[in-house]
């Protein structure tokens, strides 16, 4: 049982970490000396130094992509610190469905996030030199983690 909740909690910090590291780097798309995230639009020289960086544009489908990224990291941090109130106050045969639901939210709202970006964003889509970098790619890997851990929380029962 030891090893069943270290390993649902490693699963969590694993998607906790993948939503911080795709929220903040900016690497969601690159090109030639070009580096874009939800926040900011990076110009890099062939050193690979950052050379000039300019706030990402003000369009609202880029906001709604923000607030939902920051919307499933605060999810996912509120269903870590459920899981472990559950941990040591639900009775015994109990399940954690209100941390599963959290953790499913989490996963719904990284799904938004990353389908907006990938509808609307055309840079990369008239150019054949930019494409999606591991920022995107680490969004798309944490949705179905997300998923899964909430899916692991509704199932789980507490035991004694």
């Amino acid at each position: 049982m030891l090893l069943l909740l270290l390993g649902i909690i490693v699963l969590h910090v694993a998607v906790l970490v993948l939503l911080f590291i795709s929220t903040i780097v900016s690497q969601w798309i690159v090109g030639p000396g070009h580096a874009t995230d939800l926040w900011q639009n990076c110009t890099i020289q062939s050193s690979g130094n950052v050379q000039h960086c300019f706030s990402s544009s003000t369009n609202e489908w880029l906001q709604s992509v923000q607030a939902t990224m920051i919307l499933a990291i605060i999810f996912s941090v509120i269903s870590l610190f459920l899981f472990f109130c559950q941990l040591f106050t639900l009775t015994k045969g109990g399940r954690f469905y209100i941390t599963g639901i959290f953790q499913i939210l989490s996963g719904l709202c990284v799904m938004s996030a990353a389908s907006i970006y990938t509808v609307r964003h055309t840079e990369w889509q008239h150019n054949t030199d930019y494409g999606f970098g591991f920022a995107y790619i680490l969004a798309w890997v944490a949705l179905p983690l997300a998923l899964t851990s909430g899916v692991i929380y509704v199932i789980l029962r507490k035991r004694e």
